[in-house]
């Protein structure tokens, strides 16, 4: 097992690097100076010039982009200076040269040019936020979706089949930004007397006399419309695999021994038809994180999506940049979890 999860990590590392790699480049091509962004239009050119060496602007792309590989790694070189490792927040290991330094740390997404502050801190405030979110809708989803997939998989070709294939694929084609409207529009507008639902909230709203306050309720509309798309894959996917399953000559044999519908289902054919659902449970989350950038804007839920819609508006790209290698760091480990559980679920799936 642990050298096949060195294996994962490996490829998983040279997957965030090629994240990396674009993610610098794209944004180093677009005609933004950063530090007229920083000190605004009015700045002089001393001023300017401060910023882009802090920044590292004023030397080639390639130079930076070394820059940026070494803010980003656990494992940096730096100058053994009092402001340098309040800045990075290092330990020292060992010298390299007189001013510099092998040192341990965190990675350093840098700072927002609109704030000054670490985009670490910006992004810490907002994730919890999105995290809850994701959970919550891929929980309403796998719920839902498992329990109406295995309904249509035991009424195959009935009225509950049809009723679910037909939801199904009214929630595999609609986009969510539109979901979104549309539902805000109906639940959060027209119905609000009766919902008592707001078109826009985040998880925390503030309260005159008790503070900030947790407001469950604003969760309701953006956790169902990030939801019903993994909700729909998850029906079909469950439905599919239930068929399969319940072909097999296993489960004829457990119907011969004269074991419980109720039984058969839920211990032994859903048990062996979650492999697929699991990989969409777990493509899907990672997904959501990303989906979820549209839903919160269009709900004013504060979370990673809309602090990154938010700060590409104003081309503050430090702040976009840490939240694209937040998501596909996500997405590696997830990754990775999943091939681990197909092993840990499935005793057929080798290691190799």
């Amino acid at each position: 097992m642990i050298p096949y999860l060195l294996r994962k990590l490996v490829y998983g590392l040279a997957v965030m690097l090629g994240v990396v790699v674009v993610v610098f480049f794209l944004f180093n091509i677009l005609p933004v100076d950063p530090a007229r962004m920083t000190q605004g239009q009015r700045a002089d050119v001393q001023s300017l010039q401060a910023v882009r060496k802090e920044f590292g602007l004023d030397k080639p792309v390639p130079v930076q982009f070394a820059y940026y590989l070494n803010d980003l790694s656990p494992l940096g070189i730096h100058l053994n200076t009092a402001d340098e490792q309040q800045r990075y927040g290092y330990v020292k290991l060992f010298p390299v040269s007189k001013s510099k330094v092998l040192a341990l740390k965190w990675p350093y997404l840098r700072r927002s040019y609109q704030t000054r502050k670490d985009v670490a801190s910006l992004l810490i405030e907002v994730i919890p936020n999105t995290l809850v979110l994701a959970a919550a809708a891929m929980v309403f989803a796998i719920i839902i979706g498992v329990f109406l997939g295995v309904m249509s998989a035991v009424n195959k070709d009935t009225w509950i089949d049809k009723l679910a294939l037909s939801f199904s694929t009214l929630g595999i084609s609609a986009p969510s930004f539109f979901a979104g409207i549309i539902i805000a529009w109906i639940f959060g507008f027209v119905l609000s007397n009766y919902t008592h639902l707001n078109t826009s909230g985040s998880l925390y709203s503030y309260d005159p006399f008790k503070g900030e306050v947790i407001t469950l309720k604003n969760l309701v509309l953006p956790v169902i419309t990030l939801g019903l798309r993994p909700l729909a894959i998850i029906v079909q996917l469950t439905r599919n695999a239930m068929l399969d399953v319940l072909g097999q000559d296993y489960i004829r044999t457990a119907k011969a021994k004269g074991l419980s519908n109720r039984t058969i289902i839920y211990r032994h054919a859903l048990k062996n038809a979650m492999n697929p659902v699991i990989t969409a449970i777990a493509n899907w989350f990672a997904s959501l994180l990303a989906g979820s950038f549209f839903v919160e804007y269009i709900f004013g839920y504060n979370g990673l999506g809309k602090a990154t819609v938010d700060a590409l508006e104003m081309s503050d790209f430090p702040v976009v940049m840490g939240s694209i290698l937040f998501i596909a760091f996500i997405f590696v480990v997830i990754s990775i979890l999943v091939d681990v559980i197909y092993v840990w679920i499935d005793p057929r799936v080798k290691l190799s």
